[in-house]
């Protein structure tokens, strides 16, 4: 937890797992450190709840549209007090998405609905187990939809934000990205298809000569493999070419983080079990890794900003003297010629004036919405 600041934590479908993995909490280290949103008929009593009850009784397994319009109001609390600074991430539990949808409400997922209400632009959806992390291109798209879907422009968009936030959230230098075809065999030189070559590999060769270490476009089933080389993620091309892989290899421990967004928001990896839903059998090892990634990037966060902001008042300190003769003096002594215009004193300043920025910039714009 940073600076006091909770996580707040959806319990998600209130006929689903995800009451029963929001109690289970109460046993972890995290009891104190996270913030419920839900219906209190439903949480521990000894747990945090901010009460958002539901207007149907709930039954479990067999979920009511009448209660969609409560589940969203809860997720829009907890997202906007994530902007407003009340808490330091958010943890979301599952939905299930036909039943909000048959509710009336126009809902594709937790991903678009979290980028409507804090204004960013392009929602990227990643999923992570341990070292391995599987990034979409597109998300929540019928399969038919995929290949027009794809274009240039929507391309570099996600590539950019991954990228962004492999550097700046999971604090990765140089992150290295490999990048999945479309078509089988990455469309074997036009034989399976164009997309590849057309589309995917002339924005991967723009963006190598900015700087970036992208490789591809490689055939899905060998971007996965030791033969693709080290990677920092995975960028699929759409929902079911990338995620197989991800949850064979870490289900019941993997997390879902939306990239992209002016607030850090990560999930459980499954649905909401409605046939486990009461049983008591629900495993809460994918919410609690939730739990945990939110509480690493929220500190992260916190540091670099702490960083930023006392290199600001050590470059503010450094560089306000009194008489142009000061500058004189203070360039001479870091080696530089007063005509030069920038000593290592500048350079620290204005970088840690970057640094903070890109931790403070996207959380500001969308406050301004």
């Amino acid at each position: 937890m940073t600076q006091g600041k909770p996580l707040v934590v959806t319990a998600g479908e209130p006929a689903g797992i995800g009451p029963e993995l929001c109690n289970a909490l109460l046993d972890t280290s995290f009891r104190d450190r996270v913030v419920i949103i839900g219906d209190r008929r439903q949480l521990d009593a000894h747990l945090n709840v901010i009460d958002v009850p539901y207007p149907v009784p709930v039954e479990p397994g067999h979920p009511s549209p009448a209660n969609a319009q409560a589940l969203l109001d809860g997720l829009r609390r907890a997202a906007r007090g994530c902007l407003d600074g009340e808490f330091a991430a958010m943890v979301t539990g599952p939905v299930a998405k036909h039943v909000i949808a048959d509710s009336g409400v126009a809902f594709s997922g937790h991903t678009e609905f979290l980028a409507d209400v804090t204004g960013a632009s392009l929602p990227v959806m990643m999923l992570a187990a341990g070292e391995l992390r599987v990034a979409l291109a597109t998300t929540h798209l019928p399969l038919r939809a995929v290949p027009d879907a794809i274009t240039p422009a929507l391309l570099e968009q996600v590539i950019r934000i991954l990228h962004a936030d492999l550097r700046d959230k999971f604090d990765i230098v140089d992150p290295e990205i490999v990048v999945c075809g479309l078509n089988p065999h990455a469309g074997e030189d036009g034989l399976l298809g164009s997309e590849d070559a057309a589309v995917i590999a002339p924005v991967l060769d723009r963006l190598r000569n900015e700087g970036m270490t992208l490789r591809g476009p490689l055939p899905a089933d060998t971007a996965f493999t030791p033969a693709a080389g080290h990677k920092d993620a995975v960028l699929a091309m759409y929902h079911d070419q990338g995620l197989p892989v991800l949850k064979y290899a870490g289900f019941g421990h993997a997390v879902n983080v939306t990239l992209g967004l002016p607030i850090i928001r990560t999930s459980v990896d499954h649905g909401t079990a409605l046939d486990l839903a009461g049983t008591g059998r629900a495993d809460n090892g994918s919410l609690l890794a939730a739990v945990r990634l939110a509480a690493e990037l929220a500190e992260h966060e916190r540091q670099v900003a702490d960083v930023g902001a006392d290199n600001i008042a050590e470059g503010e300190r450094r560089l306000a003297p009194q008489s142009a003769h000061d500058i004189d003096d203070q360039l001479r002594c870091a080696g530089a010629e007063a005509d030069d215009g920038e000593t290592d004193d500048h350079r620290r300043y204005a970088e840690a004036r970057g640094e903070l920025r890109r931790a403070t910039d996207q959380r500001g714009a969308a406050e301004n919405q």
